[in-house]
């Protein structure tokens, strides 16, 4: 009993002075939050980031992405629901290339990182859409959002001026001019100018 303590005492001394880390974390980089078409294969990827205790980028530790096993999933570039992936120098370590399938839902990829006894774990959440123009959320430019919804604005305060507009003229007689007399209410050009608020 007292040889297999020293034995792994021994074990544990070796490791930490060949630089392995006494404990994991992993930082999302990419990917948390991500909305993709069921039936489509995922362009955009995960991306992790594995540290020591002390914020240090880890290098070459392992790290394992697991889809779920029913429901919403799907399957990595090699068949299967596990792949794993060695962090680099920074240590990041990304996958990608998912084939997702066909059920609409939240699904979680679950992340576990591990060099020499240290382990860590964490899940990335993503979502499985039936929507026709569903596109990873990553990839759209936080701005657009924010200028989506002045356009919009525009676009119905336009309407609005039209629609009051065309009450106002409605009935009301114009100056003679020869003919009917009825003015048809005219808008120009409309601008839109996008730029930083």
């Amino acid at each position: 009993m007292v040889r297999c303590f020293v034995f792994l005492l021994i074990v544990r001394l070796q490791l930490v002075a060949q630089g392995d880390p006494a404990i994991l974390q992993i930082r999302m980089v990419e990917g948390e939050g991500t909305v993709y078409p069921i039936g489509a294969r995922a362009t955009r990827g995960i991306t992790v980031q594995v540290t020591d205790e002390n914020g240090k980028p880890v290098g070459s530790a392992a790290v394992i992405f697991r889809l779920p096993d029913d429901g919403p999933t799907g399957a990595f570039s090699s068949g299967m629901r596990t792949e794993i992936a060695t962090t680099t120098a920074d240590g990041r370590a990304s996958i990608w290339g998912m084939q997702w399938n066909r059920v609409t839902g939240p699904l979680e990829v679950r992340i576990t990182a591990a060099k020499g006894q240290a382990r860590a774990g964490t899940i990335c959440g993503l979502f499985l859409s039936d929507a026709a123009t569903a596109e990873p959320k990553s990839a759209i430019a936080p701005g657009w959002r924010r200028h989506r919804r002045i356009l919009l604005g525009v676009a119905i305060a336009a309407a609005a001026f039209v629609s009051v507009a065309a009450v106002t003229n409605r009935g009301t007689p114009g100056p003679a001019t020869g003919s009917a007399g009825v003015n048809a209410p005219q808008i120009g050009t409309p601008t839109i100018i996008i730029g930083k608020p």
